[in-house]
């Protein structure tokens, strides 16, 4: 029977085969290896990462043939999926990674498990050992269908190289509708190598997979209702409008209702950052006006958000006064964290869309909302508490600084991808996503290693656009050596590293909550010939004052890029322009910032939001008169 499909993005909706309809009239005679490149040439698969291997290695001679499938090789099997995740979110498409058995498989489960939390459309093809020997133990053998149940949306074990068109055309579809996900396919080396026919559109059987698009009409009506009633309402918009493709329908209804809006970490770039009525990002790192008009508001309006607690603090106490309409395509979202009290079922786009001819419809019988005096207090809030920083006083580099220039002197259309920790918050404080599409982080599992590999695989489903990977030391050290992939495989992206040689955000916790004990959080040694665990280095290997370990610049040259480093504040506009101006080749700037700057605001971790500090040791003052 046919099912309900949503587009998988607003900008490059991606080829899907029809569920049923007849085969074609041609019938192949092909490998089920075979079968399996025909089956991604259908279903428009134009680029993979991958490595092969010994059970994988069989689908790798009939990709060498294929005029329509692009083969990155990589590094490392991590890079492979963290690069199909940057592709997809870049592109809308659905991303695909290739690993062989045991650990190459294995290899993939932190980038599954990081598209699984930020519901990202990406099918991961794995080889596993000849089905007789499934169980066995056998060498590379690994049960990596149980290893990933919990985190993919579905997954597969194909033993039969007939079974494989469907199979793949069953994972696109999955992974790219209803709420988007990764879908892992297992698939047997002797089903890869056995003979077989290839027919293409297959015949699809998925009788339990019904994603509800189209919400229900009276839900709508119901939310029209709060939000012309209400007097302090908060669009709350999380990842599932971009994911939908809704941010023009977006635009619409907050012009329309007039409510502030707040984008998650997920969602920046869903709504201009310039916008007047755009609050900023809320969260444990949110602008203070976008967390205290979450807990002051009496309506929450949320679209494609999940109450995650890095925006929600202490969930008991996360916005006491309000009504909660939430609408999410996946109901189970719907109640988890906090009860709503007008739960909508249904994509994003289509909700909103129709919230507007819903709220119009109010808007023509008189009923329309007064925020005058809402507006009153966040204006105050916004002038009084701005995003800011303090220049160091040492007359060093300050990251916030970097990463503002960083994205003022970029392109417009500069796509950015954020490792994790200080630098990521960084990022998203102080560069101005206008458009969709433009931000890519690890928002959910928080995946260090995620920028350098994700912005390879932006850059190869987006050549035409400049692609900057914001990335802190530590992340850079997990996974640079995709950098080699970029260089021989004609990817320049730009990448910036924040070198405060140390693990900055857990540096930052042991600062504030740890009585300064800097335990295993520094990356390098210092003058004295300490390590980062304090022990004394021998007398052969203590490095020297100054000495960088590893040095970024030798590093990145070695791996084929051009590398530079900015130390200087008088430099950096120079150093940035001139990386630039470089698109023939990756790279890569290390810039040594102040190891002690922190990000600000924060909300301390099992805390209320009402706790929230504008800067360190600033508690903002709302005053008595706004908690009724």
């Amino acid at each position: 029977m046919p099912m309900t499909e949503q587009a998988t993005g607003a900008h490059h909706p991606q080829p899907r085969a029809r569920n049923g309809g007849q085969p074609s009239a041609t019938v192949e005679h092909v490998t089920g290896a075979q079968s399996l490149i025909r089956s991604l040439e259908e279903v428009g698969a134009d680029t993979v990462f991958g490595i092969p291997g010994g059970a994988i290695l069989p689908a790798y001679d009939p990709m060498m043939d294929s005029k329509k499938v692009r083969h990155i090789l990589v590094r490392h099997e991590q890079g492979a999926g963290h690069a199909a995740t940057g592709y997809a979110q870049a592109t809308g498409k659905v991303g695909v990674c290739i690993a062989t058995s045991g650990p190459g498989a294995t290899n993939l489960v932190t980038p599954i498990a990081d598209a699984h939390m930020d519901s990202v459309p990406m099918v991961a093809i794995t080889g596993q050992v000849s089905s007789k020997a499934i169980g066995t133990d056998a060498f590379q053998e690994a049960d990596i269908c149980g290893i990933t149940m919990p985190i993919t949306k579905h997954n597969f074990l194909v033993t039969k190289a007939e079974d494989i068109p469907r199979t793949i055309a069953e994972a696109f579809h999955i992974a790219s509708t209803g709420r988007p996900g990764p879908v892992l396919v297992d698939i047997a080396k002797d089903a890869l190598q056995a003979k077989t026919t290839f027919t293409w559109p297959p015949q699809t059987d998925l009788p339990g997979y019904r994603p509800v698009t189209k919400p229900h009409a009276k839900q709508i009506r119901e939310a029209a209702k709060l939000i012309t009633g209400a007097k302090r309402p908060v669009l709350y918009v999380g990842g599932g409008v971009l994911k939908s493709g809704a941010t023009t329908e977006l635009k619409v209804l907050a012009e329309l209702t007039g409510a502030p809006v707040t984008t998650t970490l997920m969602a920046l770039g869903a709504f201009p950052d310039s916008h007047p009525q755009h609050v900023g990002m809320p969260g444990m790192h949110g602008a203070v006006t976008a967390v205290t008009a979450l807990q002051k508001a009496d309506l929450i309006v949320a679209l494609g958000a999940r109450f995650d607690d890095r925006v929600t603090g202490k969930l008991d106490s996360f916005a006491p006064f309000a009504k909660i309409v939430h609408a999410d395509i996946d109901p189970a979202e719907i109640g988890k964290n906090r009860a709503a009290d007008v739960p909508i079922v249904g994509d994003a786009r289509e909700v909103i869309a129709d919230l507007v001819q819903a709220v119009q419809a109010e808007h023509s019988e008189g009923n329309t909302g007064d925020y005058t005096a809402w507006w009153s207090d966040l204006n105050r809030w916004r002038e009084t508490y701005p995003l800011g920083y303090d220049l160091p006083e040492d007359g060093s580099l300050s990251p916030q600084q970097v990463i503002q220039r960083i994205g003022q002197l970029a392109p417009a259309d500069t796509i950015y991808a954020a490792g994790v920790g200080q630098h990521q918050m960084w990022a998203a404080h102080f560069i101005d996503y206008e458009k969709p599409a433009t931000w890519l982080n690890s928002g959910g599992a928080g995946t260090m290693g995620y920028a350098v590999p994700a912005a390879m695989g932006a850059k190869a489903g987006m050549p035409d656009r400049p692609v900057w990977a914001i990335d802190g030391d530590g992340c850079f050290q997990m996974t640079n050596q995709e950098l080699v992939t970029c260089a021989l495989n004609n990817i320049p992206i730009k990448v910036a590293i924040i070198n405060n040689g140390a693990l900055g955000m857990v540096r930052q916790w042991q600062t504030l909550f740890y009585n300064q004990r800097y335990s295993s959080t520094v990356l390098h040694a210092d003058e004295t010939g300490h390590d980062a665990t304090g022990s004394q280095v021998g007398a052969s290997t203590a490095p020297r004052k100054g000495t960088r370990i590893p040095d970024f610049v030798k590093l990145s040259e070695a791996m084929g890029c051009v590398a530079l480093r900015c130390e200087d504040p008088a430099d950096l506009d120079k150093v940035i322009e001139q990386a630039n101006a470089i698109n023939d080749r990756p790279v890569v700037i290390d810039f040594i910032v102040h190891e002690d700057a922190q990000v600000w605001p924060m909300v301390a971790a099992g805390t209320s939001n009402d706790e929230v500090m504008a800067a360190r040791g600033v508690r903002p003052d709302f005053g008595d008169n706004e908690d009724d």
